[in-house]
């Protein structure tokens, strides 16, 4: 398998981030078709898929899923950040919350923060550590902890 991120002009390798960097992603607004066509095929949970169930729901109304959130929060992390930068792939996420419910219309746009660097085994990347911090119309619905592989430069030839 070839991996060909790292001949891609402008991308960034493992010993070229630094802890406490911080990038930012988005804007994008997720819709009330979205959010529905997401939940009913993925996560179908009254709230998400049926106004009228959604009303009497905690929530007082439509809500995305946590995991349609989630998507997009990659998504645009994929666009804004991660094509600046020579990953290899993602080795796992841990402290996953969703503060508050995301509503149709809502603008979503956050932050990634490089929490740690680490070497590992392998000579062809590194771990790096991410805060990430998905903001909504009325602050934070998506955060978490996630930790990527990226391209170490001197095995990049």
């Amino acid at each position: 398998m070839t991996d060909d991120n790292h001949e891609r002009p402008g991308r960034r390798y493992f010993e070229e981030l630094s802890e406490g960097e911080q990038f930012t992603f988005g804007p994008r607004t997720v819709s009330r078709e979205a959010i529905l066509e997401f939940a009913e095929q993925y996560d179908p949970q009254p709230f998400h898929v049926d106004e009228t169930a959604a009303e009497e729901s905690l929530f007082g109304g439509l809500v995305a899923s946590g995991w349609h959130t989630a998507s997009v929060a990659n998504r645009m992390m994929i666009d804004d950040v991660f094509a600046d930068i020579a990953v290899m792939g993602g080795s796992g996420v841990s402290d996953l919350r969703w503060p508050a419910p995301v509503r149709p219309g809502e603008t979503l746009s956050g932050r990634v923060t490089i929490a740690d660097r680490t070497t590992g085994r392998h000579d062809d990347r590194g771990y790096v550590e991410l805060d990430v911090v998905v903001d909504g119309d009325d602050g934070p619905v998506f955060t978490m902890r996630s930790t990527l592989l990226v391209r170490r430069a001197e095995t990049s030839a």
